[in-house]
């Protein structure tokens, strides 16, 4: 009962805040100039601070207004080479040309600036290594970006170095969301609902970013809830900076919900969440280059042009801020290319299908590479932060143990003045101490394991699944390659090497899926691949009754590899020689245990024609039997042939 009550009682808070939210946006300031005050304002120092504090700043003058102005007060300022008010009004321009979406000349200022900082304060300091990680950001320089976080940290600014973010623009969603559940859940506290608003959407664009539609969904809405309590709540006093971020913040869920109904094909129910957005970042967010303002635009670009409303189709194309990261150009040539072929206008429908054609040419190899080395420089970055957030940890520990042994020699000294009158008690508390002391250390030496522990298993699934996915790759290049090739005999080869490599992809697909990456549970890779050795030979294979006896084996992949693979070349043989005529009555046997703790028995028959008499001869010759055998050899045993009156059968021991 107190459960529901707790239930309504909130849903009846969130309805309240909902209708709340509608009277507080008159108490927010819309006519007011801040591009006066600013100029009214008298020094550089000022000035700076004014800027800086105010989110909403270009209300009413544009970024290119302030540009203007700011250039002036630069200007008068290198005349009287007062080097002070240069660098405020050069962070000050920095920060104006990142709002607008210049990021190029941004960081060139802003790395002139960095040479000159070290006799900054720490404010500005902070302010300018901020402004350089968004930029960095921005700009898909990660490399950078880590270096200027980890200089955040050795100044102070920041408690620890944060990789998630970039794992995500890396396309590494799954493991960027995980870490930043890790790190981030236990820092929001139950009362903070703007912290919640922001932890909720943060993992909800993971979520959509990795596909995962409806989950994603479901915490966009729990954050929207989240962002209504705390801007109706007028028990706390926010600042006008904090209500204008909120704001923003609230839009930019609004949209993130909308893109997901697109995302979902629900185009009507995502117009107005998407409208409102827009309207909502327009509003508190004005004159300042918004990704999420062009991602919006596109995704309702979208809605009409799938509804069929082409005129509102172009208005959101044509209008509004242009794209500047490469995803969203080459989504606007797309809805632009499909408009044109919509309305029949199919050479302009050519003409931005050739752009997205030469954009995806002149990058994708390059930036493929660059990806990968980015990649590799983050999770090396990434290791060795954890490698020093173990040690700063044990030192800790180490310091904490020495407090507590201060402490314990200090209690001593005191029971050693008390030893006539209280030496039975000084001891019991003493082992008391010792007790706890002793507990809390191994509480945290576990903490410390396990974490480490959960850590190296979500790596290795990460190994796991890029082996397979360049398993996979190899697999489709060979596809390619068999349809560019006109010999059978080829083609054929080419056919057999990729039933080969999927069979070691599997493997690798399996170890990622299972809780243990220690070993495969072999019923269920037996069926898979026979599964996928049949979608190549489906001239008769779904007619041959095959039985798997392998239930409750285990293998490691150092065993489980071979097996795949000499499994792979027997069905394969099967399919393609042993029922040349009728297999509705073809059988395929396959037999696997474990006789002892490492040894274990594998048997294979078939009911077909056969082999030939000339086996033996063909054995030298024949690349399938010689695989076999060297895979068999690798399992430290013996391939065994035994040709039966109707079929074939093989059959090994291995360890």
């Amino acid at each position: 009962m107190k459960k529901q009550l707790g239930k309504i009682l909130t849903f009846l808070f969130i309805f309240a805040s909902s209708l709340n939210l509608v009277f507080a946006q008159d108490d927010l300031p819309t006519d007011q100039s801040y591009f006066q005050e600013f100029q009214g304002t008298k020094s550089a120092e000022e000035r700076f601070k004014f800027f800086f504090n105010t989110p909403n700043r270009y209300n009413q003058n544009s970024g290119f207004d302030w540009l203007d102005e700011v250039n002036v007060y630069l200007n008068n300022s290198e005349k009287l080479k007062d080097s002070i008010a240069i660098n405020y009004y050069k962070l000050v321009q920095a920060q104006i040309f990142h709002d607008i979406g210049d990021y190029d000349k941004s960081l060139a200022i802003e790395k002139e600036l960095y040479k000159e900082k070290e006799s900054w304060s720490l404010e500005t300091k902070s302010t300018l290594l901020d402004l350089m990680d968004k930029t960095y950001s921005q700009l898909e320089l990660y490399s950078e970006q880590i270096d200027i976080r980890k200089e955040k940290k050795a100044l102070g600014i920041t408690e620890n170095v944060a990789f998630y973010d970039i794992y995500s623009n890396l396309g590494l969603h799954r493991k960027a969301m995980d870490d930043y559940i890790l790190e981030e859940q236990k820092n929001v506290d139950d009362n903070d609902y703007l912290g919640k608003a922001i932890f909720d959407n943060n993992v909800g664009n993971y979520l959509r970013l990795d596909r995962s539609y409806p989950t994603a969904l479901t915490y966009y809405n729990k954050a929207s809830g989240f962002v209504k309590i705390f801007l109706s709540d007028v028990t706390k006093v926010k600042s006008e900076k904090t209500l204008n971020e909120s704001e923003t913040l609230r839009g930019i869920i609004e949209g993130n919900i909308g893109k997901c109904f697109v995302l979902l094909k629900q185009f009507e129910e995502a117009i107005p969440h998407l409208e409102n957005s827009i309207a909502t970042i327009k509003e508190f967010n004005k004159d300042k280059f918004s990704s999420d303002l062009v991602e919006n635009r596109l995704a309702i670009a979208e809605c009409y042009l799938q509804l069929g409303d082409f005129e509102k189709t172009t208005d959101f194309l044509s209008d509004g801020p242009q794209p500047q990261k490469l995803e969203n150009i080459t989504k606007k040539n797309r809805l632009l290319a499909s408009y044109y072929d919509k309305t029949g206008d199919y050479r302009n429908e050519a003409v931005y299908l050739k752009k997205n054609i030469r954009i995806r040419d002149s990058i994708s190899a390059n930036k493929t590479e660059i990806r990968d080395k980015q990649r590799a420089t983050l999770i090396s970055e990434d290791k060795a932060y954890t490698k020093l957030r173990i040690q700063e940890q044990k030192e800790a520990l180490a310091k904490s143990k020495n407090e507590m042994v201060l402490q314990e020699n200090r209690i001593q000294m005191v029971f050693i003045s008390l030893i006539f009158t209280l030496l039975g008690f000084a001891g019991l508390v003493y082992a008391y101490l010792k007790s706890i002391k002793n507990q809390r250390l191994i509480a945290e030496q576990k903490h410390i394991i396990e974490n480490s522990l959960v850590e190296k298993d979500s790596l290795l699934k990460e190994i796991h699944h890029r082996v397979k996915n360049n398993l996979q790759m190899v697999s489709s290049l060979l596809s390619l390659q068999t349809k560019n090739t006109r010999s059978k005999a080829a083609i054929e080869a080419l056919e057999e090497g990729k039933s080969r490599v999927k069979a070691m992809a599997l493997i690798h697909q399996k170890l990622y899926q299972n809780d243990d990456l220690s070993v495969i549970e072999m019923q269920g890779y037996i069926e898979s691949l026979i599964n996928s050795v049949q979608s190549v030979y489906k001239k008769g294979g779904h007619n041959i009754n095959i039985t798997i006896d392998a239930e409750g084996v285990e293998l490691d992949i150092d065993r489980a590899i071979p097996f795949g693979l000499i499994l792979n070349e027997l069905v394969s043989n099967s399919f393609k020689y042993a029922f040349p005529k009728n297999d509705d009555d073809g059988k395929i046997y396959i037999h696997l245990r474990k006789i002892a703790e490492q040894e274990g028995f594998f048997e294979y028959t078939d009911n077909g024609v056969g082999l030939p008499e000339d086996t033996d001869d063909r054995a030298n010759s024949s690349m399938g039997i010689r695989l076999m055998n060297r895979l068999v050899n690798q399992l430290q045993s013996n391939l065994n042939i035994d040709k039966t009156s109707d079929g074939v059968r093989f059959w090994f021991n291995f360890k």
